[in-house]
């Protein structure tokens, strides 16, 4: 059985769909590409396909990623392609790779967020994120199931920081506007309970009375394994690309060196 990992977005109004709207269309794009998928066992089969942890819905998205299982081996790239051209426009398939290590999940500690806040002025955006920053706690409340649930927000936060301009296109298309505009850059450990983009703004409303006039257009740019000493996110398909390369040089330098051997003897 060969896997599949998958590289996916949400751009533009795509990006208000749901985890499980994606996971219809997604099978349908299966269907389409006529995919070998694996199947469960059980009265009700279905495919194999794994997702790892999706962003909340209306967020945007350029990091989603989830594995899929054949029963016939296929190139990655023209299944991308395939699977792209099944998909509708914004949810597209940017990377794709055969799996060649374990635990894609255990490689997704932490994500990069951009927060684009319409009517914000990027001067009050700074001493409201300096605030946050210098505080020792953020306790933040979050409504769920079983009630309000208060937690602080800080610990997970590694970085956030003020920019000057917008970095993603989709943002850019979602939200033209010639009102001022704040740009935030988040860095945030994946933890439990989940930091999400919403607490981080619920913190800056807390420790500096920010609020922003319109919802705010949120991005996740990256997620991946968090480097503690730099604070980046690397990428979390990386793995098995070196593995596949270190497999495609192997190959050949195995094969020559049996080959001096017959030719020795």
């Amino acid at each position: 059985m060969q896997r599949i990992r998958l590289r996916y977005t949400k751009r533009g109004r795509l990006r208000f769909t749901s985890h499980r709207d994606f996971q219809r269309a997604f099978e349908r794009a299966l269907r389409r590409a006529e995919v070998p998928m694996a199947y469960s066992a059980g009265f009700t089969p279905h495919p194999k396909v794994s997702y790892a942890n999706a962003a909340p819905t209306g967020t945007g998205s350029e990091a989603e990623y989830l594995e899929i299982a054949l029963t016939a081996h296929r190139d990655p790239e023209p299944l991308r392609v395939l699977l792209d051209e099944s998909l509708p426009l914004g949810l597209d398939i940017v990377d794709a790779v055969e799996a060649r290590t374990s635990g894609l999940a255990d490689r997704l500690t932490a994500s990069v967020w951009e927060l684009r806040l319409d009517g914000v002025d990027p001067a009050d955006a700074e001493r409201a994120v300096a605030a946050f920053n210098g505080a020792g706690a953020v306790e933040v409340q979050r409504m769920t199931k079983n009630g309000v649930r208060t937690f602080d927000a800080r610990p997970a936060v590694v970085s956030l920081e003020s920019q000057e301009r917008v970095t993603t296109q989709s943002q850019q298309a979602d939200r033209p506007t010639d009102q001022p505009c704040a740009i935030l850059r988040l860095v945030v450990r994946h933890v439990t309970p989940a930091v999400r983009p919403d607490d981080v703004l619920s913190g800056l409303r807390a420790v500096a009375d920010l609020t922003p006039p319109v919802p705010a257009a949120v991005t996740r740019l990256a997620q991946g394994l968090l480097d503690e000493e730099t604070g980046t996110v690397t990428d979390p398909l990386a793995p098995d690309r070196e593995a596949a390369e270190a497999l495609t040089t192997a190959v050949p330098a195995a094969a020559a060196t049996a080959s001096a051997m017959e030719g020795s003897a």
